[in-house]
């Protein structure tokens, strides 16, 4: 999932104009960025890859697990969906030259609802992204120290809850500050720490002893759905293609650097979830990390690198919430101390109640299954082929046969979106359920 939303923190500034964005005509031979600081075309790439990479890379070989070999042809069909309804963002873009964000091309589309629904999914995603950092971190903290516990009072907390309590201490800092650039530039590093964790996840099984043993199943049906809702997660970058576009110093070659960021995120992640089932089978966590032997050298490696990534990225998932609600309250741009004061309280509040939903949903598989099935998946499936049949039936007549092939092929993806969106979402929701009982 794309968890690099540095670019993402403008998403409000439009909130309160222009709702009803005013279409013009397709036009993919838009002049270069006008932007004071575009970006390169290996920039672009980067920075796509970067918003792709996250945490689904450690729950990949989880989702393998739960689909068996077959599911890979899922993975697959999923990426290629994704790619091609990123370039359906694009076209939208081009219809006018007043979008600028995916909640803008919700407004083009359908107006102010528009824009309320695509902003809505687009927050609930980066909340519950959010809550899967502080499992994440309470999970693997407590896999290097298994032994801790802690006491607050005469209030005894088990290890995994007061690592979670410890992490969101340590980020609650850096939600409080209004400019993020420093942690932008540490965010960046998420490629980089994706390979650190592949490469050390292969030196365990290579050259700690694990191997290549496990055969796996071919397919198990009844896993299917939350195989699928992850996969989604794992795609889900489309908050931040209009940003990436729009920065654009050639935008013609936009497509072709699409293409290469979601070529590299799939072998990437698919290389992982492969190694990760031969080397574990079935017996596969729901974070790899958690599987990876206690006291070996590459294990540290892995983990620390899980560790670091979510504590420099928190602050950067929280800030375009924060921003709406501050927005909302009337003190985003507000000076003086109370409005800083009651910035501060809106961010405090914002990570106390991810903390909550951490400390009582602590399932980060079945979390990060219902996200990927009823938010990504909607975000980057269902609403891209949505705003892109009502933009283009404002400026394209339907004279054409491709005009037609091209509906079929997005009526096609929204029956297959809708399909993991209540199959996964139901699947999710029935597992937190059951471990909550």
């Amino acid at each position: 999932m794309a968890t690099n939303t540095d670019t993402s923190t403008n998403t409000n500034t439009n909130t309160n104009t222009n709702n009803d964005l005013p279409p013009s005509s397709f036009n993919t031979d838009l002049p270069p960025s006008s932007s004071a600081k575009t970006t390169g075309f290996l920039k672009t790439c980067f920075n796509g890859i970067n918003a792709l990479s996250g945490i689904g890379l450690l729950s990949i070989p989880y989702a393998l697990s739960q689909g068996g070999w077959l599911s890979l042809l899922i993975f697959v069909a999923i990426a290629v969906v994704c790619f091609y309804t990123g370039l359906l963002l694009q076209r939208c873009m081009d219809a006018s030259p007043l979008v600028r964000t995916y909640p803008d091309i919700g407004a083009l589309a359908f107006g102010r609802w528009g824009r309320l629904a695509v902003a809505t999914f687009m927050y609930l995603e980066l909340y519950l992204v959010a809550v899967d950092f502080l499992i994440l971190e309470g999970d693997n903290l407590q896999k290097l120290f298994p032994d801790v516990s802690f006491r607050l009072g005469s209030v005894r907390v088990g290890g995994k809850q007061g690592f979670v309590l410890a992490a969101t201490l340590a980020v609650l800092p850096t939600t409080w500050f209004s400019s993020l650039s420093v942690l932008a530039y540490v965010a960046a590093g998420g490629a980089l720490a994706s390979v650190v964790l592949i490469a050390a996840v292969m030196w365990v099984a290579v050259f700690d002893g694990v191997g290549f043993h496990e055969r796996g199943r071919l397919v198990h049906w009844a896993g299917m759905p939350s195989a699928m809702s992850l996969y989604s997660f794992c795609f889900s970058g489309h908050a931040v293609f209009p940003m990436i576009y729009t920065g654009m110093k050639h935008r013609k070659r936009f497509p072709l650097a699409l293409f290469i960021c979601f070529t590299v995120s799939t072998l990437s992640y698919g290389f992982t979830g492969v190694i990760g089932y031969l080397m574990y089978g079935d017996a596969l966590k729901d974070q790899v990390t958690l599987n990876l032997p206690s006291g070996k050298a590459s294990s540290k490696v892995a983990i620390y690198t899980t560790l670091v990534n979510p504590l420099t990225k928190y602050a950067l998932v929280v800030a375009p919430i924060a921003e709406a609600i501050e927005a909302a309250l009337g003190v985003a741009a507000a000076k003086g101390r109370r409005p800083m004061l009651l910035r501060v309280l809106v961010r405090t509040a914002l990570v106390g109640g991810t903390a909550v939903v951490a400390l009582a949903v602590p399932f980060f598989a079945d979390v990060v299954s219902l996200t990927g099935a009823l938010l990504s998946c909607t975000a980057t499936m269902l609403l891209p082929c949505l705003c892109y049949l009502r933009v283009r039936a404002k400026v394209v007549r339907p004279a054409e046969k491709a005009y037609w092939l091209e509906t079929a092929v997005c009526a096609a993806i929204v029956v297959f979106g809708s399909a993991i969106v209540g199959l996964g979402t139901y699947n999710s929701v029935k597992q937190i359920v059951r471990r909550l009982k």
